[in-house]
């Protein structure tokens, strides 16, 4: 498996997209407001790993995952954390983290930051088992109830 950076040297966008949409497809009908996953296209997911800093994991020309780091001021934000639904369960997603554990340490970030919706209590309980606390409870606008949770790892 190789570790590489998405920027302007990488090619397969639309794989990519493909990748993110299958990893999340879990999520249709179970969750409200739908996934901003729906929304990406090849050129919006390019752009965002343009404006990010994106990794996927790959075996030979095969994308195993993602993950896309975002600086913010007092941590590293992470998003769109994805792993091909034939290799969840393999570390991939726990390789991705290190990379974004290593991207936060290289910029002397203190922690991790992440979101995940209320109703996916699977994806708490690995977040949790990667070290990551629940820091809050939030709404997406126009909501009135609780829509996602915020997880802050410490590094």
């Amino acid at each position: 498996m190789k570790l590489v950076r998405l920027d302007e040297g990488f090619a397969d966008w639309q794989g990519l997209l493909s990748l993110v949409l299958d990893a999340f497809a879990f999520m249709n009908g179970r969750i409200d407001p739908p996934s901003s996953a729906l929304d990406l296209t090849v050129l919006s997911l390019q752009a965002k790993a343009m404006s990010e800093i994106a990794y996927a994991l790959m075996d030979e020309e095969k994308l195993l995952g993602c993950v896309f780091c975002k600086p913010e001021p007092d941590c590293l934000y992470i998003g769109k954390l994805a792993v091909a639904p034939a290799n969840q369960g393999k570390g991939i997603g726990r390789s991705l983290l290190n990379a974004a554990i290593a991207c936060a340490a290289a910029r002397g970030l203190p922690s991790l930051r992440l979101q995940t919706r209320i109703e996916l209590l699977e994806n708490h309980a690995v977040f949790a088992a990667w070290g990551f606390v629940k820091t809050g409870e939030h709404s997406h606008p126009g909501y009135d109830r609780v829509t996602f949770i915020e997880m802050v790892m410490m590094l």
